[in-house]
């Protein structure tokens, strides 16, 4: 990890369990034009905690490219995957001339083992290097948001058993290239459905502790005040609120693991 250990607390590195994070960081390449994309301060912390200049990045699932974008910024290499051809085509562009890293974006099922596989043969035979340095996921949160009308698509799931059971594969894959020892990141938060919370999140952290040789090393809670979707309306959504009874969701889990195999 790139930390200057003699000046440590110069870092800006956020060691607490809870982010508050004001607003999304638009600064270079970043564009909040894709439903659900995460804000770039998460994985700009993680990619900066637990990896190195030159170090690998694997993502389960690029979407509008927030991640290969830090990545770009701090200088590390990365290997993408995504179902929609279209974000890809949009993330290729916005990548357009860049060679200061090496980067990979496939499109691809993560559920699909054998596919899966031939891209990552691409990377090992391009960079020379059998494994990767840190993982991270963002992954569509069931049927929420509909990202594309494919059937392999995560986002086209309504059951929670059929999902996890999905993601179980996707990780399987993933986690077969991080090397011993490394880290990886999952965001996820909770979902709303028929009158009750369903906390995703925590369905998928006990699926990981239950299939996995991992250690869990911490769990995030992240919340954004300026939102999109609430700004200037926060009166109407308290007013919902309080007709029902439920509570507004705020919040998103970041939960770290360290692969022990």
């Amino acid at each position: 990890m790139n930390i200057d250990k003699e000046n440590w607390k110069e870092e800006d590195i956020n060691v607490d369990s809870l982010w508050i994070i004001n607003e999304r960081d638009k600064s270079g390449k970043h564009a909040n034009v894709y439903h659900g994309n995460f804000v770039p301060q998460i994985p700009n912390q993680l990619i900066r905690r637990y990896t190195n200049e030159g170090d690998t990045v694997l993502e389960l699932f690029t979407g509008s490219g927030t991640t290969l974008f830090e990545c770009e910024s701090l200088k590390r290499n990365y290997v993408g995957f995504d179902i929609n051809e279209e974000i890809i085509q949009y993330v290729n562009d916005k990548m357009a001339g860049v060679d200061s890293i090496k980067y990979y974006i496939n499109n691809c099922d993560v559920t699909d083992s054998n596919l899966f596989d031939q891209c990552m043969l691409r990377y090992q035979k391009d960079i020379a290097k059998d494994n990767v340095d840190f993982l991270i996921a963002h992954p569509p949160y069931l049927d929420i948001i509909n990202f594309t009308e494919k059937k392999e698509d995560l986002s086209n799931i309504a059951d929670v058993n059929l999902y996890i059971d999905k993601l179980h594969v996707a990780f399987e894959n993933g986690l077969t290239y991080l090397a011993k020892g490394k880290y990886f990141a999952v965001v996820m938060g909770d979902i709303y459905k028929k009158s009750e919370v369903i906390p995703l999140g925590f369905y998928v952290m006990y699926m990981l502790k239950k299939n996995f040789k991992v250690k869990l090393k911490g769990i995030l809670v992240k919340n954004i005040e300026g939102n999109r979707g609430k700004l200037g309306a926060q009166n109407i959504w308290k007013y919902r609120a309080m007709k029902s009874d439920y509570f507004l969701f705020k919040h998103e889990y970041i939960f770290v693991f360290k692969k022990d195999y």
